[in-house]
């Protein structure tokens, strides 16, 4: 194996096991298609995307038609849902770490050393994708109003988890590579500003899209006083948070710093919106609260409404809980991340931190939107 390694090098052994999965599994499934594309590919990776943009809890192949389970004959195939299997997992996971390793490659070969810099740039593209997510929510809410999807499949696929968080690290990755070289030919102070107002951009047209369909289409609807309940009483908690920290454990945001503050911030996104979205969103003019999307979620909304009695969740709601749990695990994240860390291996500190602030403001911003435009 060391002689391999030093002969070849790890890139290039990396990239030829990509092709060698890719070509395999492409031949598999040409000359098996039956045994590999339906009763494999389509059942746990494909078939539940297009359930999920159908908004379908279950959807049958059907000879490739693919219909609802309730439209289809009793000899129509396999059965695929929307969310993820074992089977499914046991794809994504080392599809995952795959991806990992190339961005450890990419990130060698740039030779960044201004890594929180790229923290803050990146920061755009946590709410873009989030705010994307959302548009394809537009698209099953026209699809049940309508009977037609507004973005047809398969490209709407690629706005559908998993899929869609490969398309924001693409689109990401693609943005970091050209203000690297923006910087790089001197066309900008920093590789971060170009970055940043790439996310941003990207940002400003989805929401745009989302206003345009909230002003035009009967399925969508515009609620800004909860967009900005969410938004402040994310912002407030956030700073009680921080501040309690300085107050009481001033050595927890002492590898973070600021950066602390944008984790705290980003999981009180999403347990704020979680709680004006499943409790109050009928308070706000939406036409009923909305249904949790998470497993996680659901469970809290559930248990808490087993253990509380009605007398009391018929006040404060049964989603709470849900903000508790965030900001703990935030604060978690934020003291494990300490000095040592950064000074010991600092490009794959950041990345961790990338991934913590994307999985709770990713989700964030989706409930949030969600809840805003009313889909």
């Amino acid at each position: 194996m060391d002689e391999l390694l030093d002969r070849y090098g790890p890139e290039r052994i990396w990239a030829a096991t990509v092709a060698i999965l890719v070509a395999g599994i492409t031949a598999a499934a040409l000359l098996f298609p039956q045994r590999v594309y339906v009763d494999l590919i389509w059942q746990y990776y494909w078939g539940p995307v297009v359930a999920d943009a159908h908004g379908w809890s279950c959807i049958t192949w059907a000879g490739g038609e693919q219909v609802h389970c309730q439209n289809a004959p009793a000899d129509a195939g396999p059965t695929a849902s929307p969310g993820y299997t074992f089977v499914s997992y046991a794809g994504y996971i080392p599809t995952l770490l795959l991806l990992l390793i190339g961005i450890s490659f990419l990130l060698d070969r740039l030779e960044l050393e201004r890594y929180r810099a790229g923290f803050y740039g990146l920061f755009p593209f946590m709410l873009f994708g989030g705010a994307l997510r959302v548009v394809e929510d537009t698209n099953v809410a026209a699809y049940r109003e309508t009977g037609e999807l507004a973005l047809g499949l398969p490209w709407v696929g690629v706005l559908i988890s998993p899929l869609i968080y490969f398309t924001v690290f693409f689109i990401a990755l693609l943005a970091l590579v050209t203000s690297v070289w923006l910087d790089r030919n001197n066309y900008v102070s920093g590789y971060e500003y170009p970055l940043f107002g790439i996310g941003t951009g990207l940002l400003a047209i989805t929401l745009a899209y989302l206003g345009y369909r909230a002003a035009t289409e009967p399925y969508a609807t515009f609620h800004p006083a909860l967009l900005a309940t969410i938004l402040v009483g994310a912002t407030v908690t956030t700073v009680i948070t921080w501040l309690a920290i300085n107050q009481f454990a001033p050595d927890i945001n002492s590898g973070t710093r600021f950066m602390g503050v944008i984790v705290i911030w980003a999981h009180a996104i999403d347990g704020v919106a979680n709680v004006a979205g499943l409790d109050w969103a009928t308070v706000f003019g939406l036409p009923a609260n909305l249904v949790p999307k998470h497993p996680i979620n659901e469970a809290i909304v559930t248990y808490t409404g087993v253990v509380l009695p009605e007398s009391v969740t018929s006040v404060t709601g049964t989603a709470w809980p849900f903000l508790l749990v965030k900001l703990v695990a935030a604060v978690v994240v934020v003291t494990l991340f300490n000095d040592e860390i950064f000074e010991e291996s600092p490009q794959f500190a950041y990345l961790l931190m990338i991934a913590v602030v994307a999985v709770g403001l990713g989700p964030g911003t989706r409930d949030m939107l969600r809840a805003t435009f009313g889909v």
